[in-house]
Protein backbone atom coordinates (compact mmCIF):
# COMPACT_ATOMS: atom_id res chain seq x y z
CA UNK A 1 0.00 0.00 0.00
CA UNK A 2 2.73 2.14 1.06
CA UNK A 3 4.66 2.16 -2.41
CA UNK A 4 1.17 2.71 -4.67
CA UNK A 5 1.09 5.77 -2.44
CA UNK A 6 4.66 6.75 -2.95
CA UNK A 7 4.53 5.87 -7.05
CA UNK A 8 1.54 8.27 -6.90
CA UNK A 9 3.03 10.63 -5.11
CA UNK A 10 6.03 10.74 -7.79
CA UNK A 11 3.87 10.86 -10.39
CA UNK A 12 1.44 13.85 -9.15
CA UNK A 13 5.03 15.68 -8.08
CA UNK A 14 6.32 14.98 -11.97
CA UNK A 15 2.85 15.84 -13.29
CA UNK A 16 3.23 19.40 -11.34
CA UNK A 17 6.61 20.25 -12.94
CA UNK A 18 5.80 19.28 -15.71
CA UNK A 19 2.73 20.98 -16.20
CA UNK A 20 3.63 24.37 -14.56
CA UNK A 21 4.02 25.71 -17.84
CA UNK A 22 7.67 27.54 -16.97
CA UNK A 23 9.04 27.51 -20.61
CA UNK A 24 12.39 29.62 -19.25
CA UNK A 25 15.62 30.22 -20.91
CA UNK A 26 17.32 27.05 -20.36
CA UNK A 27 20.19 28.59 -19.90
CA UNK A 28 22.66 25.53 -18.69
CA UNK A 29 21.61 23.49 -21.95
CA UNK A 30 22.46 25.96 -23.92
CA UNK A 31 25.59 26.15 -22.64
CA UNK A 32 26.48 23.42 -22.67
CA UNK A 33 25.43 23.12 -26.82
CA UNK A 34 27.79 26.49 -27.52
CA UNK A 35 30.69 24.71 -25.29
CA UNK A 36 30.22 21.10 -27.63
CA UNK A 37 29.60 23.23 -30.60
CA UNK A 38 33.23 25.42 -30.43
CA UNK A 39 35.31 23.20 -27.91
CA UNK A 40 37.81 22.56 -30.31
CA UNK A 41 38.50 24.78 -33.86
CA UNK A 42 37.42 21.72 -36.28
CA UNK A 43 33.79 21.53 -36.10
CA UNK A 44 33.76 17.96 -37.51
CA UNK A 45 35.74 16.78 -34.28
CA UNK A 46 33.18 19.00 -32.60
CA UNK A 47 29.92 17.00 -34.10
CA UNK A 48 31.52 13.52 -33.87
CA UNK A 49 32.79 14.52 -30.22
CA UNK A 50 29.13 15.82 -29.75
CA UNK A 51 27.21 12.48 -30.86
CA UNK A 52 28.62 10.54 -27.85
CA UNK A 53 27.98 13.69 -25.77
CA UNK A 54 24.51 14.63 -26.01
CA UNK A 55 22.82 11.50 -25.35
CA UNK A 56 24.24 11.50 -21.62
CA UNK A 57 25.36 15.49 -21.27
CA UNK A 58 22.57 16.68 -22.54
CA UNK A 59 19.72 15.68 -21.65
CA UNK A 60 21.27 15.55 -18.06
CA UNK A 61 21.66 19.41 -18.62
CA UNK A 62 17.92 19.91 -20.32
CA UNK A 63 16.57 17.87 -17.40
CA UNK A 64 18.05 19.88 -14.95
CA UNK A 65 16.48 23.03 -16.66
CA UNK A 66 13.07 22.10 -17.51
CA UNK A 67 12.65 20.37 -14.05
CA UNK A 68 14.83 22.66 -11.49
CA UNK A 69 16.30 26.36 -12.95
CA UNK A 70 13.52 26.94 -15.16
CA UNK A 71 10.80 26.53 -12.39
CA UNK A 72 13.22 28.71 -10.20
CA UNK A 73 13.37 31.37 -13.28
CA UNK A 74 9.50 31.17 -13.35
CA UNK A 75 8.56 31.99 -9.88
CA UNK A 76 11.85 34.46 -9.51
CA UNK A 77 11.72 35.89 -13.12
CA UNK A 78 15.70 34.86 -12.69
CA UNK A 79 18.03 31.98 -13.87
CA UNK A 80 21.11 31.44 -11.38
CA UNK A 81 22.75 30.25 -14.26
CA UNK A 82 22.00 32.74 -16.86
CA UNK A 83 23.15 35.67 -14.44
CA UNK A 84 26.28 36.87 -15.07
CA UNK A 85 25.92 39.61 -11.85
CA UNK A 86 29.37 40.30 -10.44
CA UNK A 87 31.17 38.41 -12.91
CA UNK A 88 34.18 40.87 -14.50
CA UNK A 89 35.09 40.04 -17.98
CA UNK A 90 38.32 41.99 -19.93
CA UNK A 91 37.47 43.12 -23.22
CA UNK A 92 39.63 44.42 -25.72
CA UNK A 93 39.12 48.54 -26.74
CA UNK A 94 39.53 49.68 -30.26
CA UNK A 95 42.07 51.63 -28.96
CA UNK A 96 43.74 47.85 -28.58
CA UNK A 97 43.60 48.49 -24.61
CA UNK A 98 42.45 46.04 -22.35
CA UNK A 99 38.94 47.16 -20.06
CA UNK A 100 37.82 45.57 -17.27
CA UNK A 101 33.67 44.85 -17.69
CA UNK A 102 31.79 43.97 -14.89
CA UNK A 103 28.57 42.67 -14.81
CA UNK A 104 25.90 44.17 -12.32
CA UNK A 105 22.06 43.79 -11.80
CA UNK A 106 21.23 46.66 -13.69
CA UNK A 107 24.27 47.08 -15.71
CA UNK A 108 27.97 47.81 -16.17
CA UNK A 109 31.08 49.09 -14.41
CA UNK A 110 33.56 50.01 -16.76
CA UNK A 111 37.31 50.13 -15.85
CA UNK A 112 39.35 51.69 -18.24
CA UNK A 113 43.55 50.84 -18.44
CA UNK A 114 44.00 54.24 -16.12
CA UNK A 115 41.50 53.31 -13.65
CA UNK A 116 38.97 55.83 -15.14
CA UNK A 117 35.59 54.57 -14.61
CA UNK A 118 32.30 54.66 -16.85
CA UNK A 119 28.71 53.16 -15.66
CA UNK A 120 25.72 52.34 -17.92
CA UNK A 121 22.74 51.81 -15.98
CA UNK A 122 19.59 50.38 -16.58
CA UNK A 123 16.46 52.48 -15.15
CA UNK A 124 13.67 49.80 -15.08
CA UNK A 125 10.91 52.29 -14.09
CA UNK A 126 11.93 54.78 -17.27
CA UNK A 127 12.99 51.91 -19.52
CA UNK A 128 16.33 53.96 -20.27
CA UNK A 129 20.03 53.71 -20.50
CA UNK A 130 22.68 56.50 -18.77
CA UNK A 131 26.18 56.62 -18.45
CA UNK A 132 27.82 58.27 -15.46
CA UNK A 133 31.49 58.98 -15.45
CA UNK A 134 33.39 61.28 -12.92
CA UNK A 135 30.15 61.82 -10.95
CA UNK A 136 28.03 63.07 -14.26
CA UNK A 137 25.10 61.40 -15.63
CA UNK A 138 23.67 61.44 -18.68
CA UNK A 139 20.67 59.67 -19.94
CA UNK A 140 21.76 58.14 -23.39
CA UNK A 141 18.66 56.49 -24.49
CA UNK A 142 14.89 55.47 -23.49
CA UNK A 143 12.64 52.80 -25.09
CA UNK A 144 9.09 54.65 -26.25
CA UNK A 145 6.44 52.91 -24.64
CA UNK A 146 5.01 52.09 -28.53
CA UNK A 147 8.49 50.05 -28.55
CA UNK A 148 9.06 50.38 -31.94
CA UNK A 149 11.20 53.73 -31.53
CA UNK A 150 13.71 55.14 -28.74
CA UNK A 151 14.51 58.59 -27.87
CA UNK A 152 17.89 59.45 -27.95
CA UNK A 153 19.08 63.62 -26.75
CA UNK A 154 21.24 65.16 -29.49
CA UNK A 155 23.11 68.23 -28.95
CA UNK A 156 20.37 68.54 -26.59
CA UNK A 157 18.05 68.39 -28.51
CA UNK A 158 15.49 65.48 -28.21
CA UNK A 159 14.59 62.67 -30.98
CA UNK A 160 13.09 59.91 -31.60
CA UNK A 161 14.19 56.97 -33.93
CA UNK A 162 12.55 54.04 -35.59
CA UNK A 163 14.31 50.41 -34.53
CA UNK A 164 14.40 49.81 -37.99
CA UNK A 165 16.60 50.16 -41.11
CA UNK A 166 15.57 54.04 -41.76
CA UNK A 167 15.96 54.59 -37.83
CA UNK A 168 19.69 53.47 -38.30
CA UNK A 169 20.52 56.02 -40.93
CA UNK A 170 18.62 58.74 -39.51
CA UNK A 171 20.49 57.67 -36.25
CA UNK A 172 23.60 57.19 -38.35
CA UNK A 173 23.52 60.99 -39.77
CA UNK A 174 22.47 62.40 -36.44
CA UNK A 175 25.62 61.26 -35.23
CA UNK A 176 27.86 62.57 -38.02
CA UNK A 177 26.40 65.77 -37.56
CA UNK A 178 27.24 65.98 -34.09
CA UNK A 179 30.21 64.69 -34.14
CA UNK A 180 31.12 67.51 -36.63
CA UNK A 181 29.78 70.15 -34.86
CA UNK A 182 31.62 68.81 -31.85
CA UNK A 183 34.98 68.99 -34.15
CA UNK A 184 33.92 72.80 -34.62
Amino acid sequence: MKKIQLQVAAILLSGCFLASSCIGSFSLFNQYQEWQRDMTSNKYVNAIVGFFLMPVVGSVTLFIDAVILNTVEFWTGENPIASNVGNTQQIMGQDGRLYAVKTLRNGYKITAPDGVVTRLVYDKKNDSWSITQNGVTQELFRFNEDGKSIKVTVNGESRDFSLNEQGVSQARQAALEGWSLAAR
